[in-house]
């Protein structure tokens, strides 16, 4: 079924004045390319309507296009026209003749003559209603005159209260007016005195214009301009009647003046040039609200199409898709989106209509929301819901851009996002519009309070809608993450190669020298400490919460235990100095397993009564800021983690006596001096760690630990075990069976003599080579046998005097 609904007027081509002496003769020659674009857009509303099934299903809506050149004459002829087509197509309707409606007009003037003429004009049941997308005189809304009136633009009445509003907030008392000449201009310039009358503000001059007029009535506006001492002009004119005005204030290089404007020109594409910004640079207006219609841009014209005006210039194949002309850009679209809005609203209203019923009630009642969120509906005026967004000339690399400052609801009195507060000693009626504080909103107007947002949301920066806060934790994208991320699995890997070298080696005498078995677990124990930050970073769950925490706890329990195990070896053998003496017999490999597991097990019960009683959780902190909320771990029991940190701590330090006790022993097993060096790190990373720790905020928490977590490790990695690579894979000739039993330098036999026992004579030399190696041997053969009981891995007593290790 083919509907005719559409039919309309629009001004594709304007009206220009010829030059001429008298009588004053007009033509109808330039291309108007805004109004083009307006019945590009209802072209495609209709289709699109058309594809949607259930919009409207099984039914076509069509379209008839005439253009009113912006003369109330010529709309009026086209209506007419258009109009009298309706009995052609109703014989094949099975109700009386089918719905009629028109989209436009754009000018006010020419809207008045539609609706004044057609407001009672029907045939049959049928009425003839007009939706106008850019007429917004105050006139219009005029039930009685215009029943059949409606538009999807603003009345001009709240737009001169809001810019009536606007005078008063920057306190302007002396202001001029510049007004077209015809409904539009005089009804606007009604309300808009009256309004700034109760403001005190006084008009200094108003100043008519029109389109037709010739240079001599333009040029006695621009010279009432000059004589006057405003510095503030209103100019409530549509684009085409203040142009030629506009043109010639810049010519005269009339500058210093803030000019404020309708939504009839502040976002026209042709005065918004750099040239006119040099006299209507940061120019404030009220326009309705944008909108982006992203599938338009591929059904606007791309070529252009050859006729007999265009074929000399053009071939006819040319394209404009990346043309940067405002005609293609569907991202900031006003009036535009009005004719959208007016499309949908007729078809929304045929929806609901009952065959062969009036649809005008259908209309006056319709309330929808289109597919950009936006509520479609009609007051009992007509009129749609105000608001506006206002504009601000301002020139940003080389092009006059439309900014908008705030969203102004007039209709209220108050913006959205601010709240009533009454004014001492005034009426009540008498009230300042504040802004509400921070995370607070108001998204109505007219509000006295202002409603606080949710915990996990803040208000916006209009304050007139809750947003969510932004969600802050370490993740593994953003710089210190991936520095985390890097340093760990970097100590792993060394961890992981220097347990390989380990292996390789384990026969030769620095790995046996070193507890190979102990080297081994403490290496493992270091992998897993490298491991363990990867835990703190990305957003934390409950089971990442568990895990962190024990995991850290466990390893590097583990970690200090077999240092600890390391560093009693040592000590052991060594505080044995009477022959005799099997002190470090009862030291062996199973004890030290014993110590290394035992010490771990007492933290691994911790983390169990831990995880039991008071387990650590994901938590939301808000405290540190209002914008942002951050996740992190919470211990759950302060008591538990600070146990658990104690007790690593408590283990350290007891690696720390030792080792420092250990210190002065001879250099070919004193690895005591490695583990002090080692365990002052520790203690001093994980010291100045707890005051770090509870003054960091947020994820810096986090960063603070695994900082700690890496630095440690590494310390131990580096003290105990680079040393002995160094031997082993840089100076290999240190490490071999030679060099072992050189045992007759004379600093060996001293240093074993004073190590060994004091009471031992030192060996004479005296006798020869011979002679010394075998008095050496019987001098230390008895502790040769108690150190061999504590180190099983030994199996030459030669090792004992190597002085370089």
């Amino acid at each position: 079924m083919l509907l005719y609904s559409y039919l309309t007027n629009l001004p594709i081509y304007r009206r220009v004045q010829q030059k001429q002496p008298a009588p004053i003769t007009t033509t109808f020659h330039r291309f108007d390319l805004r109004s083009f674009r307006w019945t590009q857009v209802m072209i495609f509303s209709i289709e699109e309507i058309n594809q949607d099934p259930a919009l409207l299903p099984n039914i076509s809506l069509g379209y008839r296009i005439l253009s009113s050149c912006s003369s109330s004459t010529s709309a009026l002829r086209a209506a007419l026209t258009l109009a009298s087509g309706v009995e052609e197509i109703s014989s094949t309707s099975p109700c009386p003749p089918a719905i009629s409606s028109f989209i436009g007009e754009s000018g006010s003037s020419q809207s008045i003559a539609l609706a004044g003429t057609f407001g009672s004009f029907h045939l049959g049941v049928i009425f003839i209603f007009q939706i106008s997308y850019f007429s917004a005189c105050a006139c219009l809304s005029n039930r009685v005159k215009y029943p059949t009136f409606f538009r999807t633009i603003p009345s001009d009445y709240f737009q001169a209260k809001a810019l009536a509003a606007l005078i008063k907030r920057f306190g302007w008392e002396w202001i001029g007016v510049i007004q077209s000449d015809n409904d539009y201009g005089r009804s606007g310039i009604m309300t808009f005195t009256e309004e700034v009358k109760k403001f005190g503000v006084c008009i200094a001059f108003v100043g008519k214009i029109l389109r037709t007029d010739p240079m001599d009535k333009i040029l006695n506006v621009v010279e009432m301009i000059k004589q006057s001492t405003v510095k503030v002009i209103l100019a409530y004119v549509p684009e085409g009647d203040f142009y030629p005005l506009m043109t010639e204030i810049v010519k005269q290089n009339i500058t210093g003046i803030q000019w404020l404007s309708t939504d009839a020109w502040i976002t026209s594409p042709r005065p918004s040039t750099p040239e006119m910004y040099q006299a209507f640079g940061g120019a404030l207006g009220f326009v309705g609200r944008k909108m982006a219609i992203p599938h338009l841009k591929p059904v606007l014209p791309g070529e252009h199409s050859v006729n007999e005006a265009t074929i000399k210039m053009c071939t006819g194949n040319e394209t404009l898709m990346n043309s940067q002309d405002v005609f293609f850009n569907v991202t900031e679209l006003r009036d535009p989106y009005n004719v959208y809005k007016a499309v949908y609203a007729i078809a929304h209203a045929l929806h609901q209509l009952v065959f062969c019923q009036p649809v005008i009630d259908h209309l006056q009642s319709i309330k929808f929301t289109n597919k950009f969120g936006d509520q479609v509906f009609f007051d009992k005026n007509g009129d749609p819901p105000a608001y506006y967004d206002l504009i601000n000339w301002q020139l940003i690399n080389g092009q006059v851009k439309h900014i908008t400052l705030v969203i102004f609801a007039p209709f209220s009195n108050t913006m959205i996002g601010t709240r009533k507060a009454q004014i001492k000693g005034k009426p009540t009626c008498c009230f300042d519009c504040i802004p509400c504080a921070d995370g607070t909103i108001t998204n109505s107007t007219g509000a006295a309070e202002c409603k606080p947002c949710p915990h996990e949301y803040w208000s916006s920066d209009r304050k007139d809608e809750c947003i969510p806060k932004t969600l802050e934790f370490l993740t593994y994208q953003e710089p210190m993450g991936i520095a985390v991320t890097v340093v760990s699995l970097l100590g792993a890997s060394l961890s992981l190669g220097t347990m390989m070298v380990f292996i390789r080696y384990r026969e030769t005498a620095v790995i046996k020298a070193s507890n190979y078995e102990l080297s081994c677990f403490l290496l493992f124990s270091l992998l897993l400490c490298f491991l363990c930050p990867l835990t703190f970073i990305g957003r934390p769950t409950l089971w990442t919460c568990m895990l962190r925490q024990t995991t850290f706890a466990v390893t590097f329990a583990l970690c200090i235990s077999c240092v600890l195990g390391k560093t009693i070896v040592v000590v052991t053998a060594f505080k044995a100095t009477f022959p005799g003496n099997n002190a470090a017999t009862k030291f062996g490999p199973a004890q030290q397993r014993i110590i290394v597991c035992s010490c771990t097990m007492i933290q691994i019960l911790i983390c169990i009564l831990w995880l039991k009683l008071n387990p650590p959780f994901p938590d939301m902190v808000f405290r540190y800021s209002n914008k942002k909320i951050v996740l992190e771990c919470n211990p759950g029991s302060e008591a538990a983690f600070y146990a658990v940190l104690g007790y690593i701590g408590l283990l350290a330090v007891i690696c720390l006596v030792l080792a420092f006790l250990a210190r002065k022993l001879p250099d070919n097993f004193n690895e005591a001096k490695f583990i002090t060096f080692s365990m002052l790190i520790f203690c001093s990373v994980w010291i100045t760690f707890i005051p770090a720790y509870i003054s960091s905020p947020g994820k810096f928490t986090v960063a603070v630990e695994t900082f700690a977590i890496l630095s440690s490790a590494l310390s131990l990695l580096i003290c105990i075990f680079v040393p002995k690579c160094y031997i082993i894979l840089i100076k290999p000739e240190k490490n071999t069976k030679k060099h072992r039993k050189q045992c007759e330098n004379a600093r060996g036999t001293t240093i074993l003599q004073r190590t060994l026992s004091p009471t031992l004579k030192e060996p004479s030399l005296s006798h020869g080579h011979t002679n010394g190696m075998q008095e050496w041997e019987v001098l230390c053969e008895p502790q040769w046998r108690t150190l061999m009981a504590w180190q099983p891995a030994l199996h030459t007593k030669s090792v004992l005097v190597d002085t370089d290790w």
